[in-house]
């Protein structure tokens, strides 16, 4: 939860927001109507919906994102509404800040915001450098074809 405080520099500070995903939980009109007012209109709002989705009563007419999200999983399904609303995002997400929290911790320790900027700006680089360590490289090698079948090549 962001404290009323820190919430005013956060907006006037932050960089657009184009995306906004969320679980279930936030699914319905109120939430979208509230990230449109203060986000603004070209926001792309993806939220996974209920077991049970009702289209809204001017769905015909002028179609909601969610009623548009109803339609797309009803004509393909879950998995493929996930993949092409880039719902899929929000997953690796969730594995950043669960990262963050085990190797960084659960709050950032400074005090101003000048300086909570600068220790998430630190230990984003940390992150980015332990990932890079852990991920396996990868070389491509073109095999030698007149030792095809000769057993194993020993250099």
């Amino acid at each position: 939860m962001i404290h009323p405080p820190f919430r005013a520099n956060w907006i006037r500070s932050a960089p657009p927001v184009k995306l906004f995903l969320a679980d279930g939980a936030y699914d319905g009109e109120p939430t979208v109507r509230a990230l449109i007012e203060r986000l603004g209109s070209e926001i792309k709002v993806t939220i996974p919906l209920t077991e049970n989705p009702i289209l809204s009563t001017d769905a015909a007419q002028n179609p909601s994102a969610r009623d548009r999200h109803i339609v797309d999983i009803a004509a393909h399904g879950r998995m493929a509404w996930r993949t092409s609303s880039d719902y899929n995002q929000r997953s690796r997400g969730e594995t950043s800040m669960g990262r963050w929290k085990a190797v960084i911790g659960p709050k950032l320790k400074a005090r101003s915001f000048e300086n909570q900027k600068t220790e998430a700006k630190i230990g984003v680089r940390i992150l980015s450098r332990m990932t890079g360590l852990g991920r396996p490289n990868f070389e491509r090698f073109a095999r030698n074809p007149s030792r095809v079948g000769r057993g194993p090549c020993l250099r």
